[in-house]
């Protein structure tokens, strides 16, 4: 049985996602696959038990038969973590996960073993990642999100540094077209010759970070003032509607697909976004719109939702969640896999594992 610790240096980098297709990759070659979280900071209610949420998820897509709890051994919630610090437990968190692995690989060809958020997790319980690929023999992949030139190099390094032998290979994510150039020709070349292995680039796809008004709703807990739009209809870009209506539109006409974040008096605003490409209208600070505006977002499908925070606060807690794609639509799933078998190496990656690619 091989093993394949997926990891990052930090939050929202696509861990999940390359699980997923990965998982995916290796079933249609043939293998069987296992998956487990073995530390979590998320902590996810299922059936009275406390579980992690993209254990819960994954359980779903790769058809496992194991309950979502089962697939978290180790869920770090508050009470836990006091506990834990004042000495209260005495339970062998390692011999948890031991256990909880060797459940998850039972008759299977393939053990994806899913990091926390980031590589900085898991010392404060002992489970840091590196220790824990250690502890079951396994190989490291780590997912490196573009941000920008300099700290794209400094991650991917981080990563070498904290996992040493363990790491075999890099996957950088979401690259945007303006970077692709640089990442390819000067970072990657630059990253090879410092002993890493890149498997692989992948671009960014917008629709594939984008939220659907179901998320939004979940994150802001509105009041929703229509009652006619598509719950799963997907929100790719943010617009703050702060500016002129002839300045809104100009912009508004840019793109498509958006959420429009503006104040509930901004009557001006409403209408040049309801001329253009927008899947969904946020009102800001509790002030009702007109029902004219109510009528027409209606009339178009609009989402149309009213909450008590100003504009930068709603503006900030949906870029809390917005980039934390669960791939819940089968299209972006699909999508991303089509994505990781363009762009990486996966022959170098069934190399690295011994696996024969069928």
């Amino acid at each position: 049985m091989k093993s394949l610790y997926v990891t990052s240096v930090e939050r929202y980098s696509g861990k999940t996602a390359t699980c997923l297709g990965l998982g995916n990759h290796f079933r249609n070659s043939g293998y069987s696959v296992g998956y487990l979280k073995p530390l979590s900071l998320q902590p996810w209610r299922v059936e009275g038990h406390i579980t992690d949420e993209d254990a819960a998820f994954v359980r779903e897509v790769l058809e496992l038969d194991a309950a979502p709890w089962e697939l978290s051994p180790v869920v770090v919630t508050p009470d836990f973590l006091r506990s834990h610090l004042r000495g209260e437990t005495e339970e062998n968190l390692m011999a948890k996960v031991r256990s909880a692995v060797e459940s998850a690989s039972a008759g299977q060809d393939v053990l994806l073993l899913e990091g926390g958020g980031s590589l900085r997790e898991g010392y404060v319980v002992g489970l840091p990642t590196p220790v824990v690929a250690t502890e079951f023999g396994s190989d490291a992949l780590a997912i490196v999100k573009y941000r920008d030139d300099v700290r794209l190099l400094d991650d991917a390094l981080t990563a070498r540094t904290r996992l040493g032998d363990l790491l075999s290979g890099i996957i950088i994510n979401r690259v945007p077209g303006d970077a692709a150039d640089f990442v390819s020709e000067v970072a990657v070349p630059f990253l090879e010759a410092q002993g890493l292995n890149v498997l692989g680039v992948v671009p960014e796809v917008r629709s594939l970070a984008a939220l659907s008004v179901t998320d939004l709703i979940q994150a802001l807990k509105p009041e929703i003032l229509t009652e006619r739009f598509n719950p799963e209809a997907l929100v790719e870009t943010l617009t703050v509607g702060a500016m002129t209506a002839d300045a809104a539109l100009r912009i508004f006409r840019k793109h498509t697909n958006k959420a429009v974040i503006t104040g509930g008096d901004r009557t001006d605003i409403q209408l040049a976004a309801l001329e253009t490409s927008t899947t969904c209208l946020v009102l800001t600070g509790n002030l009702r719109p007109s029902p004219l505006i109510v009528k027409q977002a209606e009339e178009m499908g609009v989402a149309m939702l009213l909450v008590r925070t100003d504009t930068m606060g709603t503006v900030e807690m949906i870029e809390q969640v917005f980039g934390k794609s669960r791939l819940g639509q089968t299209a972006k799933l699909q999508k991303f896999e089509s994505l990781l078998t363009e762009h990486v190496d996966l022959g170098r990656l069934y190399d690295s594992l011994g696996l024969e690619q069928r």
